[in-house]
């Protein structure tokens, strides 16, 4: 690979000076202490220091990478077109770091987002570095999509609190240093109906806390997966954690979660579009060299149709992603100077950007033929990589929810006073 394909090469519209500068430096030659590398504790820690990448992260007021003019002293500002250039660049080298990179994300900007001074002095500067890794600790056995049903408690006791429960599917647990762990403080939903309401009651019992992962009463046990990731369970038994754990307010946990996952769920179409970017540089390689009755499979019609149709999946999805990224960072606050949200258009790139992928690796995979289902080449570990993203952060069944409420309270919003909601009869 001689060079990276980056949304801000052909999609300048979308992008500034210092994302161009940035581009420039996610070279494959920068990239590839981390390209086939399966130690992850290894290449986690050269995303810190050595590459700089996690500086991305956290916003430019707290040491951070620079979030684009009149952000500078903005403590919740990071630039999302930049994670969607470093994810972009990653899911082309190292899906593995890209999983990484991203949970490290998840992992620390609740600490941005709520941390106290003294939590952010304690682990933003070894977030940076890579010295410190994160873990985003919401999905449990019995609360998914469903985050208002979780069952892992916290209960006050004297000064502190007290935590059982358990988390699973938790990225980066057999290496994080601390993990944001979001508890019940108050009733829990209800398990079965319970109206909006009820839903309502169970998010606002929800409390973000920052724990060290060799706390006492803190367990882990690893999972293993499909592709190299470092992933696993949490188990908190009895586990003590002082008041000055606690991220925010008591019951603001549910709008924490919900905050991180927004900014961070546009740049998970930004990694599938990387991956997908590489299944069709290795797909149009293939079928140049490959030669089948007398002629390169490129010269055959259906091929070509294949590959129109891979390319047309792919820079659609790149627009979508550069669209969200873009609005994200430069729309106007909101009231109290929160982040401006775009979560229909964050819902669209993540939506679109993963499920075009999955298609565009699949016809790869059915470009190679026989060698593309055999372990070990591209093709077929990229088909099996891609495939998490379709769920994480949110799965496309979730996405479309988002998307459609979106458009609705929109379409609402425009109509006259006299005039019934779409879909509701006068």
């Amino acid at each position: 690979m001689t060079k990276l394909a980056l949304s801000s090469a052909d999609l300048p519209v979308f992008f500034e000076e210092r994302h161009a500068a940035l581009a420039a430096r996610l070279t494959p030659e920068a990239l590839a202490p981390l390209a086939g590398a399966r130690d992850a504790a290894d290449v986690a820690r050269r995303m810190g220091e050595p590459l700089g990448l996690y500086a991305h992260l956290v916003p430019e007021a707290l040491g951070g990478a620079p979030a684009g003019a009149g952000r500078a002293a903005d403590r919740a500002a990071i630039d999302v077109r930049s994670l969607v250039l470093v994810r972009e660049a990653l899911g082309q080298v190292s899906p593995l770091a890209d999983a990484i990179f991203a949970v490290q994300g998840l992992g620390s900007y609740p600490v941005v987002l709520a941390g106290s001074d003294a939590q952010r002095r304690a682990i933003l500067p070894e977030v940076l570095s890579g010295r410190r890794i994160g873990a985003f600790a919401l999905t449990e056995p019995e609360a998914g999509s469903d985050v208002a049903s979780l069952r892992t408690e916290a209960r006050r006791e004297g000064d502190g609190w007290v935590l059982d429960g358990e988390k699973v599917l938790i990225s980066n647990v057999p290496l994080a240093h601390h993990l944001v762990v979001f508890a019940r403080t108050g009733p829990a939903a209800p398990q079965h109906g319970g109206g909006a309401g009820g839903r309502g009651a169970g998010r606002a019992a929800i409390t973000a806390f920052l724990v060290d992962s060799g706390a006492p009463g803190v367990s882990a046990e690893p999972l293993p997966m499909s592709v190299p990731h470092p992933i696993g369970r949490l188990r908190f038994e009895g586990c003590r954690v002082p008041d000055s754990a606690r991220l925010g307010e008591v019951g603001g946990g549910f709008k924490l979660a919900m905050q991180t996952l927004d900014a961070f769920r546009i740049s998970v179409g930004a990694a599938a579009n990387g991956m997908a970017a590489r299944a069709l540089r290795e797909a149009i390689a293939h079928v140049t060299r490959r030669r089948q009755f007398g002629a390169p499979l490129s010269e055959q019609q259906m091929v070509r149709a294949y590959l129109a149709e891979m390319a047309t999946e792919l820079d659609a999805a790149r627009l979508l992603v550069a669209r969200a990224a873009h609005k994200r960072d430069t729309a106007p606050e909101n009231a109290g100077g929160a982040a401006a949200r775009v979560s229909t258009e964050a819902a669209m790139a993540k939506m679109f950007a993963t499920e075009a992928a999955q298609r565009i690796i699949d016809r790869a995979v059915q470009l190679h033929g026989g060698m593309g289902v055999i372990e070990g080449t591209e093709v077929e570990r990229l088909y099996r990589e891609i495939r998490p993203l379709r769920i994480y952060e949110g799965t496309t069944e979730i996405q479309k929810l988002i998307i459609a409420k979106g458009i609705l309270e929109r379409a609402a919003a425009e109509l006259p006073a006299d005039e019934p909601p779409p879909g509701r009869a006068p």
